[in-house]
């Protein structure tokens, strides 16, 4: 079911995204080679804790954790741990979501570890643009997959794919909602944007094939052939002025 939300709710919507805007900022400043993925947690939760919101993941069903922190080759998922840590060179990507006022925020960012090879600082790039293209296709009179064909278009002109089975979505007081977004699709098909959607739209691109596993722990996702991923999140709400990036300070 499409939920639409009023201004008001879209202005708490826009409280709990600059919270999560904030911590990926907090968390930007300390990505260096040495430092372990829990270490990130560690900041993500002391950042939370002092804006008066609480970490949106644990209310994912046997999840415990306020991050994802997947890195190379690991899509989405990643659990943080005193034992992974950052090296020189990595790309690390940082998933956080934050509840408040019954409201969730969600936002994601892949940084590089220092000085990153040319290939992954293309996938970098064009991980980025892919997730700014989609959002300029998020107007009303367009339909939901003009956003997903953007995504893809600018992924596969950089040379890379798409990732098929994890999904943007929809966001408000759950914190994943009606409409599922993929990061491919026809354009001008789908459902017709409307002012009050709020969305989550999270390229996913891959520099070799879109295929992906599951590790044995049952959550870390990483290409079925090893190859670097990327990962880039924004809540945005579409307005009569257009869309809004909630997620940004």
């Amino acid at each position: 079911m499409i939920i639409l939300k009023s201004r008001d709710e879209i202005e708490t919507l826009r409280k709990a995204n600059a919270i999560v805007a904030e911590v990926m900022q907090e968390l930007s400043g300390a990505i260096c080679s040495g430092i372990s993925t829990a270490d990130l947690e560690d900041i993500a939760n002391l950042h939370i804790s002092k804006r008066g919101a609480k970490a949106a993941f644990p209310t994912v069903p046997g999840y415990k954790h306020a991050l994802c922190v997947s890195i190379n080759e690991e899509v989405v998922h990643g659990i943080p741990s005193k034992n992974r840590l950052l090296e020189e060179g990595d790309i690390v990507s940082i998933d956080c979501g934050v509840i408040i006022d019954g409201f969730y925020g969600d936002h994601a960012w892949t940084f590089p570890v220092g000085e990153v090879s040319d290939v992954a600082k293309k996938l970098l790039k064009t991980g980025e643009r892919s997730l700014i293209d989609g959002i300029e296709k998020a107007v009303l009179g367009n339909r939901l997959y003009d956003i997903s064909a953007a995504i893809e278009k600018t992924a596969r002109a950089g040379g890379f794919s798409v990732v098929r089975d994890y999904v943007g979505h929809g966001i408000g007081r759950s914190l994943h909602e009606d409409p599922q977004i993929p990061n491919f699709g026809e354009p001008g098909t789908g459902m017709k944007l409307r002012a009050g959607l709020v969305i989550a739209l999270e390229p996913m691109l891959n520099v070799g094939t879109y295929e992906v596993d599951v590790l044995q722990d049952g959550w870390t996702v990483v290409t079925k052939d090893r190859s670097l991923s990327c990962h880039f999140e924004h809540s945005i709400a579409i307005t009569e002025d257009g869309p809004e990036i909630l997620s940004r300070i």
